[in-house]
């Protein structure tokens, strides 16, 4: 999963080398991990370099920040604007663009208040997040014994770097043991989502997800895959999905703006339908991908060219 990094990186209004974007040590976010940010994809589409689901993807950054009552001086659309102006100013097309909200260096303490509000863009080119051959073959996947975190604690709504301590926790039990990514479970014991994905399961032409009472993040793609199963005329039910489910499911896959959409072919070992990419999952990997080719129809909003 390698990387080629832009030269310039948005700071708080102008851009700066990638080199010379550093924060101080004592600034907040370091000790108390209070930042917001987001994933968005550009795509190489059939109107040129165009970002997808821009506007959604920063009016979540900006929900993400009034939750932690993070005061961004930006609007939705100057963030969004400035996020296109970040890729042209790196010469990419299709590339991945990193928004994030922090808090800088002031006074120290919990307390966040008197820490000032930095925002950056940053933009890079990055491949398939879960493997090249996973969008096809699927990957191998395990539950994990660390749960999502739970209502009243932390705001899964929010994406914010302190949740994704517990996603790292995750990520690296996976890996550890083999797998490529872990599925965590809520506070009730019902499946939740991946360290950093939305999950989607498929059982006699049903399709599940889990709903938003199930610690997941609201995310762009599990959106559009809904949407998208829904023009294919599938039913898809906002669920609660007891974890033995995957086990007997004909098939799952993940979603998520770096992962798109990723077969499971099993789940602690014990295999998913056929162990290979479903007729589902095929039908609307296909139809996703079809929208940067303008053979899928969406929303026009939902493209935004970079001109």
């Amino acid at each position: 999963m390698g990387a080629t990094f832009g030269k310039y990186i948005w700071s708080n209004g102008e851009f700066i080398k990638w080199e010379d974007a550093n924060i101080h040590i004592m600034s907040h976010v370091i000790h108390y991990g209070s930042s917001v940010f987001e994933g968005i994809r550009a795509y190489d589409t059939h109107i040129g370099p165009a970002v997808y689901r821009l506007n959604d993807h920063i009016k979540r950054l900006h929900d993400s920040a009034k939750i932690y009552r993070m005061d961004v001086s930006w609007t939705v659309d100057e963030i969004s604007q400035t996020c296109i102006e970040t890729v042209k100013k790196n010469e990419f097309g299709a590339c991945y663009i990193r928004p994030v909200v922090i808090r800088g260096f002031g006074t120290f303490g919990v307390n966040p208040f008197d820490n000032p509000i930095e925002t950056y863009i940053a933009t890079w080119e990055w491949g398939a997040y879960l493997g090249r051959d996973a969008l096809e073959n699927g990957v191998d996947v395990c539950f994990s014994t660390w749960g999502r975190i739970a209502p009243n604690t932390l705001p899964a709504l929010a994406k914010t770097g302190a949740n994704y301590m517990n996603s790292q926790l995750i990520k690296m039990e996976a890996i550890v043991n083999g797998y490529s990514e872990g599925i965590a479970l809520d506070n009730q014991g019902f499946i939740s989502e991946g360290s950093g994905e939305n999950i989607f399961v498929i059982k006699n032409g049903v399709v599940m997800t889990p709903p938003l009472s199930s610690s997941i993040l609201p995310g762009l793609t599990r959106d559009t895959v809904i949407y998208l199963l829904k023009e294919l005329g599938y039913e898809v039910k906002e669920v609660i999905i007891p974890r033995e489910t995957l086990f007997i499911a004909d098939e799952a896959f993940f979603t998520g703006t770096a992962a798109e959409i990723t077969p499971i072919r099993s789940v602690d070992k014990i295999q998913i339908g056929s162990g290979k990419r479903g007729k589902i999952t095929e039908q609307v990997q296909n139809a996703f991908f079809n929208i940067f080719k303008g053979k899928t129809k969406v929303p026009e909003d939902w493209l935004s060219p970079i001109k």
